[in-house]
């Protein structure tokens, strides 16, 4: 059977590439034609990435939070390629924290985990919309979480409202950008092992803990990056042009 998600010719922009998520999804387009150009705060995981990579990707060492950065990430793509056709927000996750009783959270901890999931996320769209719009075309990917429609199994309030407010700028930005050909959705990822953070969270629910949350997953596993991957894919798709301001949840069915 042919593969659905073909990108030959696009350029594509991945933050939070340096590991997991982030990872499969540069992997995935790369794999698929397109122009991958990956950006990470972590610049070992980005070469690991890029050595890893089914075809060739350009790295870049990105603060998602640092506007400045940012805007020379999307100049070097548009520069580079000419084009800017998707842009995939997968840069955030929990910075280190775990949860704790809100009394017990910092004001500071709370302004890091929602900078580098929201404000990433608008920082971000704002770098590459002016080149979309010029096009009419173009497509916007934000990788949220189960926690952004739901309670987090991490237990971290700034994760949960920050993951919130990012599907929130999607519904925003899906009408604001619509008369320009560009769409903007969201992929929200159920329980993935795909980095170290979900990997000693797994842990610490023990045999029967881990039993119990495959138990309420309808598939009755865990989900891969790769599961991800093709989520971000079937919004980035060019096909996908009527499709837009949506969440799609994808968790094994809860």
């Amino acid at each position: 059977m042919s593969d659905p998600f073909l990108f030959d010719g696009q350029t594509v922009l991945v933050t939070g590439a340096g590991h997991g998520l982030g990872r499969a999804i540069a992997h995935a387009f790369a794999a698929r034609g397109a122009a991958v150009w990956a950006a990470d705060v972590n610049a070992a995981g980005l070469a690991e990435t890029a050595a890893a990579s089914p075809a060739p990707i350009s790295c870049l060492t990105v603060d998602v939070t640092a506007a400045a950065q940012v805007k020379e990430f999307a100049e070097a793509a548009l520069d580079a390629t000419g084009r800017i056709d998707v842009l995939v927000n997968d840069a955030g996750g929990v910075c280190g924290q775990v949860g704790r009783p809100i009394e017990d959270v910092s004001e500071a901890d709370w302004n890091v985990i929602f900078a580098v999931n929201a404000t990433g996320s608008f920082l971000c769209a704002q770098a590459v919309v002016p080149t979309m719009k010029t096009r009419g075309y173009g497509r916007i990917v934000n990788v949220s979480s189960g926690a952004g429609l739901g309670v987090s199994l991490t237990g971290i309030q700034a994760y949960a409202s920050a993951k919130a407010a990012q599907i929130g700028l999607t519904r925003q930005l899906a009408h604001e950008l619509g008369p320009f050909g560009i769409t903007v959705n969201s992929v929200a990822p159920g329980f993935v092992l795909s980095n170290p953070t979900t990997q000693r969270q797994w842990e610490s629910y023990g045999e029967d803990g881990q039993k119990a949350l495959v138990e309420r997953i309808a598939t009755r596993r865990l989900g891969k990056p790769e599961d991800i991957a093709y989520g971000v894919m079937s919004f980035a798709a060019p096909s996908a042009g009527w499709i837009t301001g949506q969440t799609l949840s994808v968790d094994g069915g809860r």
